[in-house]
């Protein structure tokens, strides 16, 4: 199997693990000793100004949510846009940091990039993330910026929506729909 490094994970409507039902996860990292990911539409009600007075080292003034990246514990972590403060690249021009100091810089500039901030993350040891895209919890697609910025309740529904049209052709050997399929 390839590796789904910088995709979207789109839970199955049948997906009923309230952790994961209806959510788009985005994959960090995935390997033979497992998977990363963190969830891109579960905002919670806590600022990252509220977060970052209980765990920064200067004063944030961002009134955007932080997001609960999965269920598994662990340090906050942000996907973002600015370069010089990557770790890690997830997608051309989106990156990835945990490391305290590119935290607190990415906060500090607030309203200069796009950036989301996680608490907790998804994971998968070895081949668990495989079993369960056999299974058909999980669809992939993509991740293109937009979408992991995204902060529409929607997100989940328009990308499945869009991947389970996308399916459906190529099983069916279908090579052009019409915009609208209704007019046929």
């Amino acid at each position: 199997m390839a590796f789904l490094e910088g995709q979207l994970l789109l839970a199955s409507r049948r997906l009923l693990d309230p952790n994961f039902a209806h959510t788009v996860v985005l994959l960090i990292q995935h390997n033979p000793t497992g998977a990363l990911g963190v969830v891109l539409n579960r905002p919670t009600s806590k600022t990252v100004q509220e977060l970052w007075r209980q765990v920064g080292d200067m004063p944030c003034e961002s009134r955007q949510p932080v997001h609960l990246g999965g269920p598994v514990s662990g340090p906050v972590m942000a996907v973002h846009t600015l370069d010089k403060l990557a770790e890690a690249q997830i997608v051309p021009g989106v990156y990835f940091a945990a490391k305290k100091p590119n935290l607190d810089e990415l906060v500090r500039r607030d309203g200069e990039h796009r950036y989301k901030l996680f608490v907790g993350h998804a994971g998968w040891g070895p081949g668990q993330l495989e079993n369960e895209l056999a299974e058909g919890a999980w669809q992939t697609a993509p991740a293109r910026p937009d979408d992991i910025f995204d902060d529409a309740d929607d997100l989940w529904q328009r990308l499945l929506q869009a991947a389970e049209a996308g399916t459906l052709p190529a099983i069916l050997g279908i090579k052009h729909i019409p915009p609208d399929p209704s007019v046929n």
